[in-house]
């Protein structure tokens, strides 16, 4: 009896599922190898990091800190800006929830749209829902780490400690560290923004979000790996004439 049930289940919702499971292995599949590959190659996480390294060993040369805890609370802004709006965006996927009948009749009158149920509906909200709620973790703390690298900044030694230079070294790191986390932790609520933007098409059509899901990816490994940015932030010091 529960194997024909399962059996009916698959039978039914088996294009749900596929949709999901690639959605699950591009989203965790990205995080992964952008995380593996930024050891071994160039991208804007690693070269960021090396500019960050160069800004604070330029941070330790200098009495005057307020360029860079300016710069660290320019940051922080940011980073709040995007915690405060996944809060509404909350807010009002919550609210969606109680006026489901209106939205999904909106929905149905879309060309191609693929025929849902309450629960079907609900569930996709629901995947929505945690992959704000998880955007919201990070950028949190994101910004609680960019906090962590202005006490850093406040604490570090300045030129008159006469320090050696494998301390200061070892200063520069540390607080380079502490920014790329923050940093690393931000872009990661932001490449959840777009995977969430694939999940949409998925109140269309599975095989929408599908496609949107690999779109997504494409769309971040060019912006992260082979970007005009990352090969301007790459180009040799020297001009060329």
């Amino acid at each position: 009896m529960t194997s024909d049930v399962v059996v009916d289940f698959l039978r039914l919702h088996w294009i749900n599922l596929l949709a999901l499971g690639w959605f699950l292995l591009c989203f965790r599949g990205y995080m992964t190898y952008a995380r593996i590959k930024a050891h071994t190659t160039p991208c804007l996480a690693s070269v960021m990091h090396l500019y960050r390294l160069e800004w604070m060993r330029h941070m330790l040369m200098r009495d005057n800190r307020v360029p860079d805890t300016t710069a660290i609370a320019n940051l922080e802004r940011t980073v709040a800006f995007f915690a405060s709006t996944t809060i509404l965006i909350l807010a009002g996927l919550m609210t969606l929830l109680n006026v489901s009948d209106e939205a999904m009749n909106i929905v149905r009158d879309i060309p191609y749209a693929y025929p849902l149920s309450a629960g079907e509906w609900e569930l996709k909200l629901l995947l929505l829902i945690l992959l704000f709620v998880y955007s919201f973790f990070k950028f949190t703390w994101s910004l609680r780490q960019y906090g962590f690298s202005s006490v850093m900044i406040g604490g570090a030694p300045v030129p008159s400690e006469s320090l050696n230079e494998q301390r200061l070294q070892a200063h520069a790191a540390r607080i380079a560290d502490m920014t790329s986390l923050a940093a690393n932790n931000f872009n990661i609520g932001l490449r959840t923004y777009y995977f969430c933007v694939a999940v949409l098409g998925w109140f269309i059509n599975p095989w929408l979000f599908m496609l949107l899901s690999g779109t997504v990816v494409f769309v971040l490994y060019r912006r992260e790996f082979v970007s005009l940015a990352l090969q301007t932030m790459m180009m040799s010091t020297e001009v060329e004439r």
